[in-house]
C-alpha cells in the first residue's frame, strides 16, 4: 500500500499572515488541499499531514475525515526528518512505500506523482528523489552524484561547497522511500549543519552508505514542484493553476476568449462548445453545460447551468441552479437556493433569492423575487417585489402557473395568486388572489382640468 506524508508544519514568515501558509487560498482552495488531491490522484491510501504552526488550525479546516486522511503533530519545528518522524506512528501496517511532499507546492498533480512513483518501484530504489535541472538553482538542495552519475547525497544550498553550488540539478523537496528503511534511517538523521536542523535529505546519504539503492528521477517540468513562500508567489501560483485550467478545458472543446483574464477553479466542470468570455470567474464545483455562452464579468459560485443557457455581462450567481435554455441578465443576481426551471428568462438588475421559478416563466427587469413559489408560464413585471420579511420571520409568495403580474406590484407575504390570475399594474397584494381573476388596487384617478395652468401662474407672480 502506498502513503503519502505531507509536511505542513512551518511558520511560513515571509507570508507575513496568522493563518498557516499552507491555508492560504489557491485558485480557491488552500494550498495543502491541492496537494492532498495530486497525492489521492497518485494512489495514496492514506494521507497524513504534518501540522504544528497555527495548532489545531489545519485538522479544523481539512478535516480527518475518517477514511485516508489523517493528522500528526510536530511538536518542535526542528526540521524535515523530524516532521516525517512524528508521522510515522499515524501509517497503517499494510503500508509498503511512501510518498513524501511538501504541503505548499499547490502546483504539484497526480499524473507527475504517479509517473514518480511507478518509476521507484520499477527500478527497486529504497529511495527515490524527484529532481530538476535548472540554470539558476539559488537556494535549493544540491543533488551530488559521483563519477559513473550515481546519486550519493543531498547537500543544502548553505552546507555547499563552492563546487557543490554550481550543480544545478536541484532537489524538488518530493521523496518516495520504502517505509521500512525511513523507520530505520529517521533516527541516524543528526542535526550538525549550519541551520542545526534534522534535514530529511539526509537519508540519501544514509542510503548510500548502506549500499542500498538511490535514485534522481529528474522531471522536465520543474513550475508543478514550485514551493510558495510570499505572497507574490502565491499569486503566481494561483495565475499557472487558473492557466492550467484554461488550457484542459479548450483541449476538451471548451472556447475561452482570453485565458489570461479567465479564473476557473480546478474542480470546475464546462461542457462542450461553451464559449467564456473575459473577467469570468468560475467557482466552488460550479457545472456549466454544453453549449453555454458566458459574457463577461460574471461570476457563478457553487451553482450549475443547463445547456444552451446564455448569461449576459455581469451576472452573479451563488448556489443557484439554472434549467437548459435558460437566458440571464445582464446583471441578473441569483442568490442562495434559487432553482430555475428550463427557458426561465431573468433580465437586468433581477435578484432572485431562495425561489424556484418554473419553465418558461419570466421576469425581465428590476424585480425582486425572495422566498417563493413561481410556476410555469409566468410573467412578472418590472420593478415588482415580493415583500417576504416583516421584520422578524420570512414568508413564501406563490405564483401558479401562468400568472402575470404587471409591472410596480408588491407582493405582501404570505400570499398566493392562483392559476392564471391577472395582476394589475401598481398593485399591491395583501390576500390571496383567486385563480383566473384580476385584483387591482389603485385609487380611483382623478384629473383636475387647467390645474396645472393655475399652478404655474401663481409660482409665477411670487
Amino acid at each position: 500500500m502506498l502513503s503519502a506524508i505531507i509536511l505542513a508544519a512551518g511558520k511560513g514568515t515571509r507570508m507575513k499572515s496568522e493563518l498557516p501558509k499552507v491555508l492560504h487560498p489557491v485558485a480557491g482552495k488552500a494550498m495543502v488541499a491541492h496537494v492532498i488531491d495530486a497525492a489521492r490522484g497518485a494512489g495514496a491510501a492514506q494521507i497524513v499531514v504534518v501540522y504544528g504552526h497555527g495548532g489545531e488550525l489545519l485538522p479544523e479546516r481539512l478535516g480527518a475525515d475518517g477514511t485516508d486522511l489523517t493528522f500528526a503533530r510536530q511538536e518542535v519545528l526542528n526540521g524535515t526528518a523530524k516532521a516525517v518522524e512524528a508521522a510515522l506512528p499515524a501509517l497503517r501496517g499494510e503500508c509498503r512505500d511512501v510518498l513524501i511532499l511538501c504541503g505548499d507546492t499547490p502546483l504539484v498533480d497526480q499524473e507527475l506523482l504517479r509517473e514518480f512513483f511507478e518509476q521507484h518501484r520499477q527500478q527497486g530504489s529504497v529511495v527515490s528523489i524527484l529532481s530538476a535541472q535548472i540554470d539558476q538553482p539559488g537556494s535549493y538542495g544540491r543533488i551530488v552524484r559521483d563519477g559513473q552519475g550515481r546519486v550519493i547525497a543531498i547537500v543544502e544550498a548553505r552546507d555547499a561547497t563552492v563546487g557543490q553550488r554550481a550543480i544545478n540539478e536541484v532537489n524538488s523537496g518530493i521523496y518516495a522511500v520504502q517505509r521500512s528503511f525511513l523507520a530505520e534511517a529517521l533516527p541516524a538523521v543528526g542535526s550538525d549543519n549550519a541551520q542545526g536542523e534534522y534535514y530529511l535529505p539526509d537519508i540519501v546519504s544514509i542510503a548510500v552508505a548502506r549500499g542500498l539503492p538511490v535514485e534522481a528521477l529528474v522531471t522536465g517540468d520543474f513550475t508543478k514542484t514550485l514551493g510558495v513562500n510570499s505572497r507574490a508567489e502565491l499569486a503566481q501560483a494561483g495565475q499557472l493553476l487558473y492557466e492550467r485550467t484554461c488550457r484542459r478545458l479548450m483541449d476538451e472543446g471548451v472556447s475561452i476568449l482570453d485565458p489570461r483574464s479567465t479564473y476557473i477553479e480546478t474542480d470546475v466542470q464546462v461542457g462542450v462548445d461553451t464559449v467564456i468570455y473575459p473577467n469570468v470567474y468560475l467557482e466552488k464545483g460550479t457545472r456549466v453545460g454544453r453549449n453555454c455562452l458566458i459574457r463577461q464579468g460574471c461570476t457563478l459560485i457553487a451553482s450549475s447551468l443547463g445547456d444552451g443557457c446564455t448569461l449576459k455581462d455581469g451576472c452573479y450567481l451563488e448556489e443557484a441552479s439554472v434549467g437548459a435554455h435558460s437566458s440571464l441578465g445582464p446583471y441578473a443576481h441569483l442568490r442562495p437556493q434559487s432553482v430555475l426551471a428550463e427557458e426561465v428568462k431573468i433580465g437586468n438588475f433581477v435578484e432572485i433569492k431562495k425561489a424556484t421559478v418554473g419553465a418558461r416563466s419570466k421576469a425581465s427587469h428590476l424585480t425582486y423575487i425572495g422566498d417563493a413559489t413561481v410556476g410555469c408560464d409566468v410573467n412578472i413585471g418590472c420593478g415588482t417585489i415580493t415583500c417576504n420579511y416583516d421584520g422578524f420571520d420570512k414568508h413564501v409568495t406563490v405564483l401558479e402557473d401562468g400568472v402575470f403580474v404587471g409591472s410596480d406590484t408588491q407582493l405582501v407575504a404570505p400570499v398566493r395568486v392562483g392559476r392564471n390570475a391577472m395582476v394589475a399594474a401598481g398593485t399591491t397584494v395583501t390576500r390571496d388572489v383567486p385563480a383566473e381573476s384580476l385584483v387591482i388596487s389603485r385609487n380611483e384617478q382623478k384629473v383636475v382640468e387647467g390645474w396645472a395652468t393655475r399652478f404655474r401662474r401663481q409660482k409665477q407672480k411670487k
